[in-house]
């Protein structure tokens, strides 16, 4: 599973990031969270607004700070299918 957190560095992009390594953390995956903070890169996931929430090349989240628990429950349903 490969997980990106993209942004250019706001509160939010940082606090999507920190909720997305804890909730790596609690569900004992052995996955890096990678931030992605260039421009161009962030363009090149076809998105607009940040922050935004990608895995495995989907984005699953754009333009809001989803909790820990949401993560969890949508990391869960990612490794179920």
């Amino acid at each position: 599973m490969k997980i990106h957190v993209l942004g250019t560095g706001c509160p939010k992009c940082k606090k999507l990031e920190e909720n997305a390594l804890a909730a790596v953390q609690a569900l004992g995956l052995d996955t890096e969270v990678q931030k992605v903070t260039d421009i161009n890169d962030i363009m090149g996931f076809g998105v607009m607004v940040t922050p935004c929430l990608v895995v495995d090349g989907d984005v699953k989240s754009a333009g809001k700070v989803l909790s820990v628990e949401e993560i969890k429950g949508l990391l869960n349903l990612i490794r179920r299918s």
